[in-house]
């Protein structure tokens, strides 16, 4: 299994397989990073302009998904942050309040990082969202992102109390209940 910097697990044999698309692609299947990061690259951005800025990972040469190049890996530029506001673990879906700094009900939890443990090479960032509860777990080797499960009785508390105080700040008092002015 996969490890954090720290030692502590992430909760997957392979980071890829939570992969969908890196951040960086088009919906025409065109690579981004090498138009507006290319001058970091120089050489990577120049192989992709000849081929018309064709991400090798999301596409092959006819616009084929299915007849890709090259695996999502072997991109020296992929990342894929998440950014689905629910827990991948249990599926809780983050509730924030206007005007309220309480802690989130969802981390964003690195399934690979943009550095190695040692920092000796640069690696592919990988993040999906967890709620608190299933980030401990994973964190503490108790459970997998890939696991059946439901929130926790806890979270699901904390969910309902935030509905709960968004419904009550939504609510209609007149000037004259507020003040009592009748």
């Amino acid at each position: 299994m996969e490890k954090a910097p720290g030692g502590t697990s992430v909760g997957v044999s392979d980071p890829y397989d939570h992969v969908d698309r890196c951040d960086f692609v088009t919906d025409e299947g065109k690579c981004r990073w090498a138009r507006e990061h290319g001058h970091h690259d120089p050489d990577f951005a120049n192989e992709r302009s000849a081929e018309a800025f064709r991400c090798p990972a999301a596409v092959g040469p006819d616009g084929d998904p299915d007849e890709a190049d090259w695996e999502w890996a072997d991109c020296p530029h992929f990342r894929r942050r998440n950014r689905d506001r629910e827990c991948r673990r249990c599926g809780l879906e983050e509730r924030r309040n206007a005007h309220d700094d309480s802690r989130p009900l969802l981390e964003e939890h690195h399934l690979s990082y943009s550095e190695s443990a040692d920092g000796a090479e640069l690696t592919h960032e990988i993040t999906v969202f967890l709620c608190r509860w299933c980030h401990a777990k994973v964190h503490n080797s108790w459970a997998r992102i890939d696991d059946d499960a439901g929130p926790d009785p806890e979270a699901v508390a904390a969910k309902e109390g935030r509905k709960s105080q968004e419904r009550s700040e939504l609510g209609f008092t007149s000037a004259a209940d507020r003040y009592d002015d009748a």
